[in-house]
């Protein structure tokens, strides 16, 4: 957690090369709107106006919720083991996309209820999974600490072998810490925040709303204190999702968000050190009803709008191919020095 304090802001004088060069490019000016912005934010955030996108991790943190046993899913929190073991070994929905991208996916067991049989998923678990946060918080304090060190220490690890990295999560459970998170920070009524996650029912949404009030209630969060949050109603995957975005702004390393999950720890990061966001790239808006309100307290803006709520990463992996084809722009030659043609000038002032 000490290393939260090595956070700086991106670097501006390489955001405004970027800016500069995309100026050059022989296009009308601003042209490829927000996906000029991120390329110039990904410069900033490297500290240089020369980018690569080559290499892509997808880091997908996977944990158990102990809410499940409130009924608030359609399925038990043994899928959480089933669906891990299959995206470590390449064989989920977020691999599939993945392959026909060339980004890498890697899948980090920080909390599954179960051991998982298999080598392939990178083993950082703190607990099997949370306690039900109807009952009292989600972890203790040292859990929650220890989950967001996992995070950031896994960026420390990816850091030279990765250009860019793709946040992603399995949990069964999670929509509804991720709803009472978003509840608590929003300062928002439940009901308005409280989506159906993979499909509930009319019975099972009521279930679901009441176990994140009775969370909320119980465990009295301090909207305040990011930390707070986590520990009291989040689960052990979003404090490492949390540790992601953290690491990538310690590390200089650009984290897409993805839905809803992705976006509550982005804003749980947000709020432990608001330089954070200037790391982030907003992929979707999830169809999941807190997604927008996160985003917007942390002040970014998605380019994707297609209702996705699949999760495991799948909706920012999908922002990838996009920055590579503005990305092929950006280092083209084809400037207005080189076709000899007079530069577009900006009126817009």
């Amino acid at each position: 957690m000490d290393r939260i304090r090595l956070i700086t802001e991106t670097d501006k004088n390489a955001e405004h090369i970027a800016v500069m060069r995309w100026n050059s490019i022989a296009k009308p000016l601003r042209s490829l709107g927000r996906f000029e912005d991120m390329i110039s934010s990904i410069a900033g955030m490297k500290g240089s106006a020369e980018i690569s996108l080559s290499r892509c991790t997808a880091v997908i943190m996977c944990g158990d919720h102990g809410v499940v046993a409130r009924g608030v899913t359609q399925c038990d929190s043994s899928v959480t083991a089933k669906c891990a073991k299959d995206i470590a070994e390449g064989r989920s929905n977020i691999n599939a996309m993945a392959k026909n991208l060339g980004v890498d996916v890697v899948a980090v067991d920080v909390g599954i209820a179960s051991d998982v049989d298999s080598d392939k998923l990178i083993n950082k678990k703190i607990s099997y999974g949370t306690a039900d946060m109807t009952t009292g918080a989600a972890m203790t304090h040292e859990q929650c600490k220890a989950a967001i060190k996992a995070g950031i220490d896994t960026v420390m690890e990816l850091k030279d072998s990765t250009d860019i990295i793709v946040s992603g999560e399995m949990g069964i459970g999670n929509t509804t810490a991720a709803a009472a998170m978003a509840s608590v920070m929003l300062d928002t009524d439940p009901a308005y925040l409280t989506g159906r996650g993979a499909g509930l029912s009319d019975e099972g949404l009521a279930r679901k709303l009441a176990a994140v009030r009775k969370a909320i209630e119980i465990n009295s969060p301090d909207r305040n204190d990011a930390f707070d949050i986590l520990r009291k109603v989040s689960g052990l995957e979003i404090a490492a999702m949390t540790g992601l975005f953290l690491g990538g702004a310690i590390y200089h390393i650009p984290v897409v968000i993805d839905g809803v999950i992705s976006a509550a720890a982005a804003a749980a990061a947000y709020r432990m050190e608001e330089k954070t966001a200037g790391y982030m790239l907003a992929s979707h808006c999830s169809d999941e009803p807190a997604s927008k309100g996160l985003l917007d307290m942390i002040g970014l803006s998605p380019v994707i709008d297609a209702n996705l709520r699949l999760g495991e990463g799948t909706g920012a992996v999908m922002l990838i191919p996009l920055l590579r084809a503005a990305l092929s722009v950006y280092d083209s030659s084809h400037t207005f020095g080189e076709i000899d043609l007079e530069q577009y000038r900006d009126f817009s002032s």
